[in-house]
C-alpha cells in the first residue's frame, strides 16, 4: 500500500508543478518583456523571461506621459467606491431578505434571482443609463452593476445560518435591526464579507464593457480601456503619452499589462484563506 501512495503523491506533485509552470510562464514572460530593451525584443521575437539588458524605460514612459497614470487613478477610485457601495447595498438587502418577518422578501429575492437568468440587453440598458443622465459619468460604471445576485444569495444564506437565538437575545435586550446587524451579524460575517468584497473589487477593476458603452470622454477611461486601446489595438503609447523617454512599444504594452494585474495579485494572498470558508458557509442553506 505504501508504494502506490508514493506514486500517487509524486503524480500529484508533478501535476501541481505542471499547472504552476503553465500559469507562471506567461506571467513571467510579460514581466520580463516589460523590462526588455529594443535589442532584447528584436533578438527574442516575442516574450522573454530574462532580458540581457534590463531597463525601466517602459515604466518611465508610462508614468511620464500620464495616460496610464490617470487611468490607474480612475480604476482605483471606481474599485474602492464601487466595492464599498456594492457592499453597503448588498449587506442591507441580504440582511433584510434573511428575516422571515419582512413583507415581500420572497418576491424581492425572486426578482433578484431573475436577473441571473435574464438580462434586459445592451440597448435597453444603454437607453436607461442615458435616460437617467448617467452617460459619460463614472456613476455609469457603478450603478448598473451595484448588486450581484450571486453575492446577495451567498450573503443572505450566511445570515440565515446564524443562530436565531442570537437575534432573539439581542431583541430581548432592546436592540433594533440596525444594531443587530452592526453589532452581531457583521462581526460574525468577516469571512464571507472578505470574499464578496474581493468579488466586487475584481469585477470593478476589470470592468471593460461598461466603460466601452457608457464613457465617451477618453480622459475618463479606466485601466481596462487603456489596455484595449494600447495593447490589443496596438496604438502607440509613446506618442499618446508625449513622454521624453521612448521605450520599445512591446515593452510598454507589457508594462501596462503588469500594472493592471499586479494590484489584484497583491490582494489575493491576504484574502485567500477566506475563500473556502466564506463561500461554503454562505451556500449551505437558503
Amino acid at each position: 500500500m505504501e508504494k502506490p501512495t508514493r506514486i500517487g503523491q509524486a503524480a500529484k506533485a508533478l501535476a501541481v508543478v505542471v499547472v504552476v509552470a503553465a500559469v507562471a510562464y506567461p506571467l513571467l514572460g510579460v514581466i520580463g518583456t516589460s523590462f526588455a530593451s529594443q535589442s532584447d525584443i528584436i533578438r527574442s521575437s516575442g516574450l522573454l523571461l530574462w532580458p540581457d539588458h534590463p531597463t525601466t524605460d517602459a515604466y518611465r514612459t508610462i508614468f511620464t506621459g500620464g495616460v496610464v497614470t490617470r487611468a490607474l487613478v480612475v480604476s482605483l477610485g471606481i474599485t474602492v467606491f464601487g466595492t464599498l457601495a456594492s457592499l453597503l447595498v448588498t449587506v442591507g438587502m441580504a440582511y433584510g431578505l434573511s428575516r422571515r418577518d419582512v413583507t415581500g422578501s420572497r418576491f424581492i429575492l425572486m426578482t433578484a434571482l431573475f436577473t441571473m437568468l435574464f438580462n434586459a440587453g445592451i440597448i435597453p440598458n444603454f437607453l436607461l443609463v442615458k435616460g437617467l443622465g448617467l452617460y459619460d459619468t463614472y456613476a455609469a460604471l457603478v450603478m448598473p452593476t451595484l448588486v450581484s445576485a450571486f453575492n446577495l444569495v451567498v450573503l443572505r444564506s450566511f445570515f440565515m445560518n446564524l443562530p436565531e437565538e442570537l437575534y432573539d437575545a439581542a431583541k430581548v435586550d432592546g436592540a433594533g435591526d440596525f444594531r443587530i446587524l452592526v453589532r452581531i451579524a457583521l462581526p460574525l460575517s468577516k469571512a464571507v464579507l472578505a470574499v464578496i468584497s474581493l468579488f466586487y473589487a475584481v469585477a470593478y477593476w476589470n470592468a471593460f464593457f461598461n466603460s466601452l458603452l457608457y464613457l465617451n470622454d477618453s480622459d475618463k477611461w479606466p485601466l481596462p480601456m487603456v489596455l484595449r486601446t494600447y495593447v490589443l489595438q496596438g496604438q502607440s503609447l509613446n506618442a499618446a503619452s508625449a513622454g521624453e523617454v521612448l521605450a520599445p512599444q512591446q515593452a510598454v504594452q507589457m508594462a501596462v499589462l503588469v500594472i493592471a494585474v499586479v494590484p489584484i495579485l497583491c490582494v489575493y494572498p491576504f484574502l485567500q484563506r477566506y475563500f473556502t470558508k466564506g463561500v461554503l458557509t454562505g451556500a449551505i442553506k437558503g
